[in-house]
């Protein structure tokens, strides 16, 4: 039994733009009790149809997955591509249909009852780990920029630039080039552990320590609220669609001792 529960939310915040492109949720598995999935989108292009995919295609085949007896960390990640891909696909097609091209980012974790976590990124869009206020893990670009410089033999400045090339920006969409998903897992799960899936108008604000501190101290709500009002402030009136979504391992209640209760005896 798992000596912790899960708290968990999703907020946004439209900050200085004319429309709502990010989306995010928290499901769980129709076949998969106990099982937890937090997907997050950032849409780049096209408005907010591609981030609506995502979460329409991650429940879809959240819903239909059946974990068995304690999946793979390989089987959990493959889930997750196959959210990305199948996402991919169907995109491109509405963009055929409607005459233009949507992209977006994709973020997503799973939470196993067996204490696992598995998370995937494409874009920049990112998942951070916490161990209370600490920093374990936060996802970059670093992993893409080697493929690039592995499989399209581009040089190393020519790697990082790849968000200002058309042919070699990673998001879901692209019709040019298929999206080079970024997986991570971690074992062993207790209370104190933190998940932060989130848009880049959010921890373009914020140092790893202040998020730490700011998710450790508060609530999944507290936390949220406090994050998208100190990002608007410095944005200063140029923020973007500020995203999240948190999920937050805690200590479970201490079980109230089991008194009895008798009939006390009239005093004389």
């Amino acid at each position: 039994m798992n000596s912790y529960k899960i708290e968990a939310g999703t907020a946004q915040h439209i900050g200085n733009r004319p429309q709502q492109n990010d989306r995010a949720a928290v499901f769980s598995g129709s076949r998969a009790p106990g099982y937890m999935l937090a997907v997050l989108a950032d849409g780049v292009t096209g408005g907010a149809a591609a981030s609506e995919q995502v979460l329409h295609t991650a429940k879809l085949l959240f819903d239909e997955f059946k974990p068995g007896d304690a999946p793979s960390v390989e089987r959990l990640s493959g889930l997750l591509r196959e959210i990305v891909h199948e996402t991919h696909l169907v995109i491109k097609l509405n963009a055929v249909a409607t005459g233009t091209e949507q992209h977006c980012t994709f973020a997503a974790l799973i939470v196993t009852p067996a204490g696992q976590a598995v998370w995937a990124h494409v874009g920049d869009s990112r998942v951070y780990r916490f161990q209370k206020a600490e920093c374990k893990m936060r996802t970059g670009d670093a992993g893409y920029i080697d493929y690039l410089m592995e499989t399209d033999r581009l040089p190393a400045e020519a790697a990082r630039n790849h968000r200002h090339s058309k042919l070699l920006v990673n998001v879901l969409g692209n019709s040019r080039k298929e999206p080079f998903v970024a997986i991570g897992s971690h074992e062993a799960l207790k209370a104190g552990d933190i998940f932060l899936l989130c848009t880049d108008g959010l921890w373009h604000f914020f140092t790893d320590a202040e998020l730490g501190a700011v998710l450790a101290k508060n609530s999944p709500r507290q936390a949220s609220e406090m994050l998208i009002n100190k990002a608007g402030e410095r944005a200063q009136g140029k923020g973007g669609n500020c995203t999240m979504a948190i999920v937050k391992l805690v200590a479970p209640p201490k079980e109230a001792p089991n008194y009895k209760v008798q009939k006390m005896g009239r005093a004389v």
